[in-house]
């Protein structure tokens, strides 16, 4: 999109020099003119003539360095529609065009409790024809496990969302019981309403962020003052920077030492929506896959089958259900309408041979407090939601 916006620019100037040069030449005709009248208009004529010349193999030629605020335009305009960069050697003569999201809007009874079942299974069936060519082929699809979309290989390469470096890592992905989710569910900013992209585009200009950058240490911690200060008009406290600090290096798991901005974009996406909804209206964003998969998560937890669960059972369920092990996963056979990722702290996964990730114990406290479904739901909406990107970083990081 910032290359279509500077190509934009490009030929909007020169459509101007354009009707400077036919206003030039109707002035021409109008007025009584001598032979240096007509040698001095005829060189003007031939210098704009020349700069729209010169304008037009700029324009076919395309973009070549763009002004800063022109570059800051396009990229707070990306931010603003959801989409992300395009890649530099993007060959749209071979490519799909990119389709136009969609912001969802707040319906009246988003904040009523939705009625999500414990004992009542949903069957989860995948669309059967590819969501951007909507062809149905023999071919093997990639499912998404977190809507019913199917997708061809080739589709996402003709759209750009598939690139030879994540080729073979999506293809393995897609088939696991990780699972892989779709460039709808991928992007947690696409949750968010026009109102809500608003606010927070005003609180990172007001923080100086950049857009489409990478964020290191000192940033993240800095931008979290300032949204602190300007929130509650106090210093952020030590214990809420050292929680700061344990997410920035959460959304850092290959220790780079800085944090992509698709994934802090998706972290600050997920804390808005906490922020600004109640949780029944998170809850209405879950779809069945993420359900179903909730739902398999609190019956393993309720050993003694009464619907209750203890807090720090529903802890654990935070720690290991929720959470994304991409790349520890081994391939499998999976139906194509199967559920969604189950971690290695799952019943299901126990059969792989892996040991479960190790939690934290619980306290007296947590182990006297008991969690029916819904609360479980409430509890645990927000990083269920979480857990959508493909990104191997922890976008919503649970308390200790």
């Amino acid at each position: 999109m910032g290359v279509l916006m500077s190509r934009r620019q490009t030929v909007e100037r020169v459509q101007k020099v354009s009707l400077a040069v036919s206003a030039f030449k109707d002035g021409l005709r109008e007025q009584p003119s001598t032979r240096r009248r007509a040698e001095a208009g005829t060189a003007r004529q031939g210098t704009l003539e020349q700069e729209v010349q010169e304008g037009e193999e700029e324009a076919s030629a395309g973009p070549s360095q763009p002004e800063e605020s022109s570059a800051s335009k396009a990229a707070w305009e990306r931010l603003r529609d959801g989409r992300g960069v395009e890649p530099e050697e993007f060959d749209r003569a071979n490519r799909f065009t990119p389709p136009a999201f969609i912001r969802p809007k707040r319906e009246l009874h988003d904040d009523e409790p939705p009625d999500i079942s414990l004992e009542q299974r949903e069957q989860i069936l995948n669309d059967e024809m590819c969501e951007i060519c909507e062809v149905w082929t023999a071919e093997s699809l990639f499912p998404c496990r977190i809507c019913p979309r199917v997708y061809h290989d080739g589709c996402l390469r003709r759209m750009g969302y598939l690139q030879k470096d994540s080729a073979v890592e999506v293809t393995e992905a897609a088939h696991t019981e990780t699972g892989w989710s779709c460039y709808y569910c991928d992007n947690l900013n696409l949750l968010l309403t026009e109102e809500e992209m608003y606010s927070l585009m005003e609180t990172l200009k007001n923080c100086k962020i950049i857009p489409e950058s990478c964020l290191t240490l000192d940033d993240f911690l800095h931008y979290k003052h300032q949204v602190h200060k300007q929130q509650f008009e106090r210093t952020m406290p030590e214990a809420q920077e050292e929680q700061a600090a344990l997410q920035f290096n959460a959304l850092d798991p290959d220790k780079k030492g800085h944090i992509e901005w698709q994934d802090f974009l998706s972290h600050e996406s997920i804390q808005l929506l906490q922020k600004i909804r109640p949780q029944n209206a998170l809850l209405r964003l879950l779809t069945p896959k993420e359900r179903e998969r909730a739902r398999a998560a609190f019956l393993a937890l309720d050993q003694d089958n009464d619907g209750f669960i203890g807090e720090g059972e529903c802890r654990q369920a935070r720690h290991t259900w929720f959470r994304k092990h991409q790349k520890e996963m081994l391939s499998c056979n999976v139906s194509i309408s199967h559920v969604g990722p189950i971690s290695e702290g799952s019943p299901a996964s126990s059969r792989n041979g892996k040991s479960p990730e190790k939690i934290l114990p619980a306290t007296k406290q947590e182990e006297t407090r008991s969690i029916d479904w819904p609360g479980f739901l409430r509890e645990n909406v927000a990083y269920i939601l979480a857990a959508r990107p493909n990104s191997a970083a922890l976008h919503l990081q649970p308390l200790a």
